[in-house]
């Protein structure tokens, strides 16, 4: 199996049949097999029924279906677990992504590159609602991150099947799936592509995860530079408070001393007792992060850095190239 379209699906019975005959019309133009995965993320709208419909009469159709609406991330990681190719490429099932982009992202994969996402330049949406905070988001975004993106927000993706074993989505990551790619070591490559007007029902989106973005981020910037060892974010601050705790203690006592100011009396001295008791508090979390850290990575077999490849000389004089696979 050499590609992999995943499709998360949430009450969109009207664009399913539509989407299924565009994405297998590009099907048929690669060379290789490939297969396309359409995860049913609780919809109630009928399209779990058309789902299984085009899957019996299909055999490149594969369908996942959720219990419950678990949101965009959940449905694009068990589309991730479930492919079998060796190029997974991810898009919206609302056909505002134009399927006939893939096969040109696929040759950049082949190019050597490890992950394209798309840049939807000439964007076909609201103005005040959509196109403004996405602008303002992602400006954010890759001055907070230090990542150049032009539109973190389109779910056109195609990336090596090593990079998405990598990735563990959660919460909804899935906008994020480039910068965690690059934090990895992973080779990117924004690529403009077609992006289209919404033809059928209303977007899932508004202006009310403008926020869930900002948390997100936070959450993203930690894992990037503190994730391995937390004690570098929560010590510093810790020493931060610490030293600022002690001046005001220091300046009580010398108040005291040099003029006769009543300590107890003095609002230096409860907030610089405050800020020493904070920083032994920020040492302890960064201690607990430290203990967890290790215990994620002892038990779950995992790494804290990643291997492209491994070059070994043989008793020949010969350089093999050993591809290297993350443990399970």
């Amino acid at each position: 199996m050499r590609t992999s379209i995943i499709v998360p699906i949430f009450n969109e019975v009207e664009t399913i049949p539509l989407l299924v005959e565009r994405v297998c019309s590009v099907l048929d133009t690669l060379e290789a097999s490939s297969e396309l995965i359409l995860v049913n993320d609780g919809s109630n709208d009928g399209s779990a029924e058309l789902l299984d419909r085009i899957a019996a009469s299909n055999d490149r159709v594969v369908v996942i279906h959720f219990r419950k609406n678990y949101g965009q991330t959940a449905a694009m990681q068990a589309g991730m677990e479930a492919a079998r190719g060796k190029f997974l490429v991810t898009m919206d099932g609302d056909l505002q992504n134009e399927p006939s982009d893939i096969p040109k992202m696929i040759d950049k994969l082949e190019e050597g590159y490890d992950l394209v996402h798309g840049w939807r330049k000439n964007r076909q949406d609201t103005l005040v609602t959509r196109k403004i905070p996405s602008r303002i988001a992602n400006w954010l975004i890759s001055r907070v991150t230090q990542f150049p993106i032009h539109d973190l927000g389109c779910t056109l993706k195609a990336m090596r099947r090593e990079i998405a074993d990598e990735l563990e989505l959660y919460g909804e990551m899935h906008r994020f799936v480039p910068i965690l790619a690059y934090g990895r070591g992973a080779k990117c490559l924004e690529m403009e592509t077609t992006h289209h007007a919404r033809r059928f029902g209303k977007t899932k989106y508004g202006l009310s995860r403008t926020l869930r973005v900002l948390l997100d981020l936070l959450t993203v910037k930690y894992m990037l530079d503190y994730y391995s060892s937390p004690m570098k974010l929560f010590g510093r601050i810790g020493i931060g408070f610490l030293a600022a705790g002690a001046t005001m203690l220091a300046t009580t006592i010398v108040m005291k001393l040099t003029a006769g100011f009543d300590m107890t009396g003095n609002p230096l001295l409860i907030l610089g007792a405050l800020l020493c008791i904070v920083s032994v508090q920020l040492f302890s979390v960064g201690l607990l992060g430290e203990a967890n850290t290790r215990l994620y990575y002892e038990r779950g077999g995992r790494r804290p850095f990643s291997i492209r490849r491994v070059v070994r000389t043989d008793s020949a004089r010969k350089a093999k190239t050993i591809p290297i696979r993350r443990a399970a």
